[in-house]
C-alpha cells in the first residue's frame, strides 16, 4: 500500500479502537476524553505503535478548529429557555471565575511551588477553562440528571469560558515576550473582542436562520454543506476584526439552535456527530504528541498542583462569583467538583509551545497532567458526589426520549385554510410553531395528500391535519382567522370545536 493509503488505515483504526473502549469503559464512568488520550498515547513514539509526531503547530491548529465546531455544536443544543434564568450567574463563572482561578492557581505555583512568576500564570491561564464534553458524558453514562438550575448552568459556563481562558493564555504569552507590555493594558482588549464576537454570533445566528429557511437548495445534501462552511467563516471573520472567534461560533449556534429552521433536527444531529468527530481527532494527536516519560516527571507537582485546584481553587472561584446568586451550599458544592478540565487546556498548551517560550515541554506535560488527574477524579466521582450532595433529580421526558411529543393529548383535527389567511403561501417553519406542542400531520391538497416538512409552503384551501394541546390549538386558530374584529381565544376554540370535531 502508499503511505496515505497505510496512514488513512491507521487513522482509521485508531478512531474505532476510540469507540469499540469508550463502550467497554462507560460502565466505569471513565470520561471518553480520557479512553481518546489513552489510545493516542498507545500508539505514540513510547507505546506500542511507535508512531513518531511531534508538530506543534499542525495540533494547535487541529485544536483550534475542533473547538469552533464543538462549540457551534454545544450552541445549538444550548436551550436559551433554560440558561436565561442562569444568565449572570453563568456569565460571572465563565468571565470572573476564570480569572479567578488564574489568579490563584498562578499564586499557589509561584510562592508555595517556586515557579517562575509569569510561567506560573500562564498554567493558570491554561488550565482555567472547564469542560463540558467530559462532564456530561459521565452524567449520562451514570444515568445522573441534576436538579434546579445545575445542568443548564454548568452548560452555559462551560460553553462560554473558553474565550476567557483563551484571552488570559494569549495576553501573558505576549506578556512574557514582551515584558513591557502591561496586564492593565490589555483589559481594553478583552472588552473589544468580548463584544465584537458576541454581537458577530448574534447577528450571524440570525443570517443564519433567515439563510437556512428562505435559500431553498434544491438538494438537501447543500445544506450540510453550508453549515460546515459558516462555523469557519463566523470563527475567521471575527478574528480578522479582532474579536473573539469562539465566543462567536458559541453564540451564533445558540441564536441558530433556538430558532426554528428547515432540517433543523437532521443538521444538529450532523454537528454532534462532527463534534464528536473531531475531539477524538484531536485528543488523539494530543496523545500522539505527548511523551509518558516525560510526564511521570512531573508527577509530583503535577498531582500537588491538581489537588490544589480541585480541592482549593475552583471551589473558591465558584463560591466568589456565586456569592450573590440563589443557589445553595449543596449546589454550589456540586458546581465545584463538576469543574472538570478537557481537552481545551491541553490544546492552549500547544500556544507558548508554537511561540517558542522557554520550559515549553515542562508547560504541556504539566497542564496533560493536571488535565488527566482532574479527568479520572472528578470524572469518575460525579455520580457519587452528586448523589452525597443530594442534588440529583429524576429524569424528564426530553431527556429520556428525544423522540417523544409530550402535550399532544388530543385527537387529530382537520381545518381549512381561508383565502384571507395570512399563513398562505407561508412555509411551516416560517409560522414558529412551538415545540412539541403544535404538530402538522398531513396536508390535503387538490385531492392529494402531503407530508408536510418545514419547507412546505400553505396554500389557501388546504385542509391541514393537526395534533396539538387545547391551548396551542386555540393559539393555531389565531394564526388562521383574521376577523374584523378578533374574539376572545376561547372563542375561537369553541367555534373550531363545533366546526371540525
Amino acid at each position: 500500500m502508499s503511505s496515505i493509503e497505510v496512514q488513512l488505515l491507521g487513522a482509521a483504526t485508531l478512531l474505532i479502537l476510540c469507540v469499540v473502549a469508550s463502550k467497554a469503559t462507560s460502565r466505569l464512568g471513565i470520561p471518553t476524553l480520557v479512553v481518546f488520550l489513552g489510545v493516542g498515547i498507545l500508539a505514540g513514539s513510547e507505546g506500542i505503535g511507535r508512531i513518531e509526531f511531534n508538530d506543534a503547530l499542525t495540533t494547535q491548529s487541529l485544536g483550534i478548529i475542533a473547538l469552533t465546531y464543538i462549540l457551534f455544536s454545544g450552541g445549538l443544543d444550548t436551550k436559551w429557555s433554560a440558561i436565561k434564568p442562569v444568565m449572570k450567574t453563568g456569565i460571572a463563572l465563565s468571565t470572573l471565575g476564570v480569572m479567578l482561578t488564574c489568579l490563584l492557581m498562578g499564586s499557589f505555583m509561584h510562592y508555595v511551588l517556586h515557579f517562575p512568576l509569569m510561567e506560573s500564570y500562564l498554567i493558570g491561564a491554561i488550565v482555567s477553562s472547564t469542560d463540558a464534553g467530559a462532564v456530561f458524558t459521565v452524567l449520562r453514562s451514570k444515568n445522573i440528571h441534576l436538579k434546579g438550575p445545575l445542568k443548564p448552568l454548568l452548560e452555559l459556563e462551560s460553553g462560554s469560558n473558553d474565550p476567557m481562558a483563551v484571552f488570559l493564555t494569549t495576553t501573558i504569552l505576549q506578556m512574557m515576550q514582551n515584558p513591557d507590555l502591561g496586564f492593565v493594558s490589555m483589559i481594553p482588549l478583552l472588552f473589544k473582542q468580548m463584544i465584537v464576537g458576541g454581537l458577530i454570533g448574534f447577528y450571524a445566528g440570525k443570517i443564519l436562520v433567515w439563510l437556512f429557511n428562505h435559500v431553498k437548495l434544491q438538494i438537501e445534501g447543500l445544506y450540510t454543506v453550508m453549515s460546515i462552511a459558516v462555523v469557519i467563516f463566523i470563527y475567521s471573520i471575527t478574528q480578522n476584526v479582532d474579536g473573539n472567534g469562539f465566543l462567536a461560533v458559541y453564540v451564533a449556534g445558540v441564536v441558530l439552535g433556538n430558532h426554528s429552521f428547515v432540517f433543523k433536527k437532521s443538521l444538529s444531529l450532523m454537528h454532534d456527530g462532527i463534534s464528536w468527530l473531531m475531539q477524538s481527532v484531536m485528543l488523539l494527536t494530543l496523545g500522539l504528541l505527548i511523551y509518558p516519560s516525560r510526564v511521570i516527571d512531573v508527577s509530583n507537582s503535577g498531582f500537588l498542583i491538581a489537588s490544589f485546584m480541585i480541592l482549593l481553587a475552583r471551589p473558591i472561584s465558584v463560591f466568589i462569583s456565586l456569592a450573590f446568586s440563589n443557589l445553595n451550599l449543596r449546589e454550589k458544592l456540586l458546581i465545584s467538583w463538576v469543574g472538570l478540565r478537557g481537552s481545551v487546556p491541553v490544546v492552549m498548551a500547544t500556544y507558548p509551545l508554537v511561540a517558542g517560550i522557554d520550559r515549553t515541554g515542562l508547560i504541556l506535560n504539566l497542564v496533560f497532567f493536571i488535565a488527566v488527574t482532574s479527568l479520572i477524579i472528578q470524572g469518575t466521582s460525579i455520580s457519587f458526589i452528586a448523589k452525597l450532595l443530594k442534588v440529583n433529580g429524576p429524569s424528564s421526558a426530553d431527556e429520556t426520549n428525544h423522540s417523544s411529543t409530550p402535550g399532544l393529548l388530543n385527537d387529530i383535527v382537520t381545518v381549512d385554510v381561508p383565502e384571507s389567511s395570512p399563513i398562505v403561501n407561508k412555509t411551516i417553519i416560517e409560522l414558529g410553531l412551538p415545540h412539541n406542542k403544535v404538530l402538522i400531520v398531513a396536508i390535503e391538497r387538490n385531492g392529494s395528500v402531503i407530508i408536510p416538512r418545514g419547507s412546505t409552503p400553505l396554500r389557501a384551501g388546504d385542509k391541514i391535519s393537526i395534533m396539538a394541546d387545547d391551548d396551542s390549538l386555540a393559539d393555531f386558530v389565531e394564526l388562521l382567522w383574521v376577523p374584523k374584529v378578533p374574539p376572545p381565544r376561547r372563542r375561537y376554540f369553541k367555534a373550531l370545536k363545533e366546526r371540525y370535531v
